[in-house]
């Protein structure tokens, strides 16, 4: 398991090197994906280009802080509808997980498909992760704002879960 991490870390930092260091920030162009929302429906960044998109990643449907974070949202929804701010979030988890998760927490905003990390790779938000003495490769918890030109406004590092979905409209509104 230790050789495996280790092998992740060094084909990271390999890839970071050939790629150049991407080393994302506001005011860069985000990286476009294609994938597949609960409904396996394509989804793509293009999708939503004149529009201003919240892209959030979190680590795993149904667990503590990602629900509190998924619940901000949806408690807070209707002003990011009223603000014309689209809502998408992101995780490793498969259309099914996703789909019980929207329906358990009545969650009326689109959640994504990431199982093999990829996206989160391009936003640099999958790496290393330690948890009660355990150390793991997952996706951290990060949020990236865009534009209606699809450049990052704003890339949130440090999130509060309960507290975020304020902070994002905030941070829009500004």
């Amino acid at each position: 398991m230790r050789l495996r991490l280790e092998c992740q870390q060094a084909l990271q930092e390999n890839q970071k090197r050939f790629i150049g260091e991407m080393m994302l920030k506001e005011g860069s162009t985000a990286p476009a994906f294609k994938t597949t929302d609960a409904d396996g429906q394509s989804v793509s960044l293009k999708d939503f280009r004149g529009q201003r998109v919240v892209l959030y990643f979190y680590p795993k449907d149904d667990t503590p802080g990602c629900t509190k974070e998924a619940c901000s949202f949806r408690d807070s929804f209707a002003d990011f509808q009223k603000a014309d701010i689209k809502v998408l979030g992101i995780s490793t988890d498969n259309e099914a997980s996703h789909q019980k998760f929207t329906k358990k927490f009545k969650l009326p905003f689109t959640l994504l498909t990431d199982v093999d990390h990829s996206i989160a790779d391009k936003y640099e938000t999958y790496g290393q992760k330690k948890f009660m003495g355990r150390t793991y490769m997952g996706v951290h918890r990060k949020t990236f704002l865009i534009d209606q030109k699809g450049k990052i406004k704003r890339i949130f590092e440090k999130v509060k879960p309960d507290e975020h979905a304020r902070e994002v409209l905030e941070a829009f509104n500004s």
